[in-house]
């Protein structure tokens, strides 16, 4: 160990074997159990990456991408050990073109630092999962969130990267241009593989004009069915939104409590609609008209600063029921149907939630038909372990018997590799190919999406 330890030094500034930051890149903040790294590394340059994979291939040991932790099916978790590689000191945006609406980033930039910098020009990266995650971290996941509904997710936003293998060389799969027929999808096969296939030193991606105006709506609804029956009647008319956004009455009580809000506590949709002051008018006209065949009631926020704090709130739900339930670890589960599926996926989640007497919290980015379902549950407790695992089986079964996926945005990771394989099962020996064409002895991420021998 020694010996591996000495040689990173030699390649890469940083390396740590610190009790303290080893135990912090050992787990995330979800249910799934820690694993202790050999080492944690910080590379600067694409030059420490190559010479990082050289001595993981000489020492056989694992490497494993970490952005800032907040993937929630245990992505970053090195539970072979091995070398954790943090890019948080590889976080410069390299060139912004306004002229051409795209922006190379190293993978360490986070998307709140993007959007800052990005501001002075008029513009702005629509991809938003909640937390402030790094932009290498959300190409790797695939990441969407709140805007998806309108802008789709990081597999539309990606223009270009560089990628360093296991066997050293960097490739540049993909291209400047807004669009190209030529060859293979390449670039898309390495957004959402999650760590397995290379590392990202570079990220070339689409931007947008910052929207002239935006207006948030909420209605409040007496039942859920009722609340994502209207989601789908707002999308099957036509209207034109930027996010439309699912709470249940739990979690618009931890939110409340978390957020000092004073929201209705029952079943809600945050919707936003954006474009010129007239364009988001007719939308709200439309909305309004809509909202007076429901028994709901509807509330209309244009001031800035107020629907600022409301979509805050939102995005730090997750962290709002982690905390209403102190002591206990998170199980963030998220499947994804078609949208004429979605009442009724949602209503079977709460059926079987309340069926097994667990607490739960769901919410989702319902305009894509993506969901969540968050239960906090007692590690120690192997009955309550064992009901979670029993409630997740079958949302995510159902979700699959009805045309879904198993995972909509949060991954594969380690935690839905049964569900992929049921899946994609015609598709997994392509899957297991590539992944021993690009990673042959089996050193990125080793038991993320695939168990795949090294």
């Amino acid at each position: 160990m020694n010996l591996l330890i000495e040689e990173l030094k030699e390649v890469v500034g940083t390396v740590s074997t610190n009790e303290t930051i080893m135990e912090h890149h050992s787990k995330t903040f979800t249910y799934h159990k820690a694993s202790m790294p050999d080492v944690v590394v910080f590379p600067k340059t694409e030059q420490e990456l190559i010479g990082i994979v050289a001595v993981a291939k000489k020492y056989k040991k694992p490497i494993i991408p970490y952005g800032v932790g907040t993937s929630l099916e245990a992505q970053t978790i090195p539970y072979y050990g091995g070398i954790v590689v943090d890019f948080s000191e590889m976080n410069e945006i390299l060139a912004i073109r306004p002229e051409d609406f795209t922006v190379t980033v190293q993978p360490g930039v986070t998307r709140e630092q993007l959007n800052q910098a990005l501001k002075q020009y008029g513009l702005f990266f629509p991809v938003d999962p909640g937390a402030n995650a790094t932009l290498g971290g959300m190409t790797a996941t695939n990441a969407s969130g709140t805007n998806a509904v309108k802008y789709g997710t990081m597999r539309q936003q990606v223009r270009k990267l560089r990628v360093v293998l296991a066997s050293g060389e960097v490739i540049t799969p993909g291209a400047d241009a807004a669009k190209t027929s030529a060859g293979y999808a390449v670039k898309e096969l390495f957004v959402g593989s999650e760590g397995t296939l290379g590392l990202f030193s570079e990220i070339t991606l689409k931007l947008y004009g910052i929207e002239e105006y935006s207006a948030v709506a909420k209605l409040t609804f007496n039942e859920i069915t009722d609340a994502s029956d209207a989601a789908y009647q707002i999308l099957a008319g036509g209207m034109k939104v930027t996010k439309i956004e699912l709470l249940d009455a739990e979690t618009i009580a931890s939110v409340n409590k978390q957020s000092g809000l004073d929201l209705k506590v029952a079943p809600s949709l945050l919707i936003e609609v954006s474009g010129s002051k007239e364009e988001v008018g007719l939308q709200l006209a439309i909305l309004k008209e809509m909202a007076g065949d429901w028994t709901c009631d509807l509330q209309m926020e244009t001031d800035s600063l107020a629907r600022a704090k409301l979509w805050q709130a939102r995005h730090d739900a997750a962290l709002s029921i982690a905390a209403a339930n102190p002591g206990k670890q998170l199980m963030f589960t998220d499947v994804c149907v078609p949208l004429s599926k979605l009442s009724q996926a949602i209503l079977y989640a709460r059926q079987i939630v309340d069926k097994y007497n667990m607490h739960a919290s769901i919410l989702g980015h319902v305009g894509d038909g993506n969901f969540h379902v968050a239960m906090a549950i007692d590690q120690s407790n192997e009955d309550e372990v064992a009901v979670m695992h029993a409630i997740n089986d079958q949302i995510v079964e159902f979700a699959l018997k009805h045309g879904g996926t198993c995972t909509g945005e949060h991954g594969v990771g380690v935690g839905k590799k049964r569900f992929l394989q049921k899946e994609h099962e015609s598709t997994l020996f392509i899957m297991k190919g590539i992944k021993k064409l690009l990673d042959p002895e089996n050193l990125f991420s080793p038991g993320v999406i695939l168990d795949v021998e090294g």
